[in-house]
């Protein structure tokens, strides 16, 4: 192997040896030993790939495997973002597996394996060559979404990314082998030069569309945004933060390679089609955000709509598009890793901080974190002098630049609508816990010694819980499994503290009659409405897996 190939790919092939030092490593531990040292040696690795990446400036412009791999700023780029996304992925990630170690050596080795088919993808000038990178990918984060072993949520946020992701992957291939058909090469300037000489301008057209709806799966574009949400809510918290960035980073650097380099001659056309994606994803991703109170389902739809707006990049003028693009894809990486480190730490490996009401208070509690999530929101809102307001100005500047006023006007209007559920997160971090959940931490805390009220109220008056409302009102119940416990009061969810593992159930029933008197009087005919309601609980069971409470945490004793 030749100097050059090795130069070419250095961050990769230090990126593979440690991930393999890793997978290696972790099976010599006891089981019961830290696996945090596999994490710090990860992250030396992600460090020096980022130092190897940085070298390779020097060289300027390297071709190696036959010109199937060209290393420039542009992919240089992209290898310093990735790697600066994977090491705080690796920062955020080295106490979350405390207590659940068992299997924290492969996700390490996992999250340098994906690190390593991104880096691939956006060095590679051959569409063959993208392929294999992107399946090396996603391979890892298919993987990593069920990470949470025994959580039914990881099994199917991962069998549906897998499922999902194979289907897109199809189509990518298809595109592949039509472009193959109509300018007889699988390389992207290969397929330039073709496009002058070519006697099928709609097939070569019908392959780029092709290629595009495979990539727009993985940035979560509308309408191939589908299985993000319920793969968002699903994964572990650090999980989401880096499939949500780097694998993005990767497929925009690749979709920008295709479109303003393997097919110019076609910007008229694919541009009409970028424009209406654009919309699409901006609007569908706001408005699907303002219906959600899971965090994580909310930065789903949030994600959607961020693609949307680098996808107006697009649109403009090659000069200032792709220079607006690789801005917006830093700066949104940045705020969304590290909105997401935040929420590792606050909800930890068993996710008790789910949704915006479990966030109630958290700036009394621990400031430090409430500020740097209430800084990331704002930075994704788009506040002045912040990242994400320079990524939308430069966006929408080069849009308007290019014409496209109307596509910048819908951006704005959907930046303004970003603000309501970003803003509503952010007050509830900086919300004083209410009196009522007060009161009744007070009346357990003469039940359990030494018990501190942490509570968070879950409002069931959202119209997805209609149908329980009547059934669960006055209900309550101290659920013995899986060490959490959950309390149905009014028709609230008070949640969670794990030391209340022995209290005895009447008890329960004494404190919240000192807080809402009269409640045993009722609490028969309530008991037996449930009863009546238990096929319709049963069936909900499946049908609601998806919205902000979990099935399997409550349970109806009748």
């Amino acid at each position: 192997m030749s100097s050059p190939n090795i130069l070419a790919l250095l961050p990769e092939y230090i990126l593979t040896l440690t991930g393999v030092l890793v997978m290696l490593l972790e099976p010599v531990l006891p089981p019961s030993a830290n696996r945090k040292p596999l994490g710090w040696l990860a992250i030396a690795g992600t460090l020096l790939s980022g130092f190897a990446s940085y070298y390779q400036l020097r060289f300027g412009t390297l071709h190696a495997f036959s010109g199937t791999i060209q290393v420039d700023a542009f992919s240089i780029f992209f290898h310093l973002l990735i790697a600066a996304v994977v090491l705080v992925t690796l920062l955020s990630s080295l106490d979350y597996f405390q207590g659940n170690a068992s299997h924290a050596g492969e996700y390490f080795a996992l999250t340098l394996f994906g690190a390593v088919g991104m880096m691939f993808m956006t060095c590679s000038v051959e569409l063959l060559m993208v392929f294999i990178g992107l399946e090396i990918s996603s391979i890892s984060t298919y993987i990593m979404a069920g990470f949470r072993k025994g959580q039914a949520t990881g099994s199917e946020s991962s069998i549906k990314y897998f499922l999902l992701g194979s289907f897109a992957t199809a189509f990518f291939l298809y595109g592949i082998a039509l472009a193959f058909g109509a300018t007889g090469s699988t390389s992207i300037a290969s397929i330039a030069a073709g496009l002058g000489a070519t006697t099928t301008p709609l097939l070569a057209f019908t392959a780029l569309a092709m290629i595009i709806i495979g990539l727009g799966f993985k940035v979560s574009a509308a309408p191939f945004h589908v299985w993000t949400p319920d793969v968002y809510q699903g994964a572990p918290a650090p999980v989401v933060g880096l499939m949500s960035t780097a694998p993005k980073a990767a497929a925009f650097a690749v979709l920008l390679r295709i479109t303003f380099s393997g097919f110019p001659g076609m910007q008229h056309r694919w541009s009409v089609l970028i424009w209406v994606l654009a919309a699409l994803s901006m609007t569908v991703g706001n408005l699907g955000a303002l219906m959600q109170r899971d965090v994580k389902r909310m930065l789903a739809y949030s994600s959607i709509a961020h693609a949307g707006y680098l996808l107006v990049a697009f649109t403009a003028f090659p000069q200032d598009g792709i220079a607006a693009a690789c801005f917006y894809t830093a700066a949104y990486a940045a705020m969304n890793v590290g909105a997401f480190a935040v929420i590792t730490q606050v909800s930890g490996y068993d996710e008790t901080a789910r949704t915006t009401n479990d966030y109630t208070g958290l700036a009394l509690k621990r400031p430090v974190l409430a500020a740097l999530l209430a800084f990331f929101l704002l930075s994704l809102i788009g506040i002045p002098f912040t990242g994400g307001f320079f990524g939308k100005f430069y966006v929408f500047s080069a849009a308007i630049g290019a014409g496209h006023l109307w596509l910048a006007v819908i951006g704005l209007v959907n930046s303004g609508i970003a603000c309501f559920y970003y803003l509503r997160l952010l007050a509830a971090v900086y919300t004083k816990p209410g009196a009522e959940s007060a009161r009744l931490g007070h009346a357990i805390g003469r039940i359990a010694p030494g018990y501190k009220a942490d509570l968070t109220l879950i409002d069931m008056s959202d119209p997805t819980w209609s149908p329980l409302n009547s059934a669960v009102r006055q209900l309550v119940h101290v659920e013995a499994g899986r060490g959490v416990r959950h309390v149905i009061v009014d028709g609230t969810v008070i949640v969670r503290d794990r030391r209340l593992t022995t209290i005895d159930e009447e008890d329960i029933y004494d404190a919240v009659e000192a807080v809402m008197p009269g409640f045993r009087k009722d609490f028969a005919a309530i008991s037996e409405r449930v009863k009546r309601l238990q096929p319709w609980l049963d069936q909900a069971h499946a049908r609601f897996v998806a919205t902000e409470m979990d099935f399997d945490r409550i349970y109806v004793p009748f």
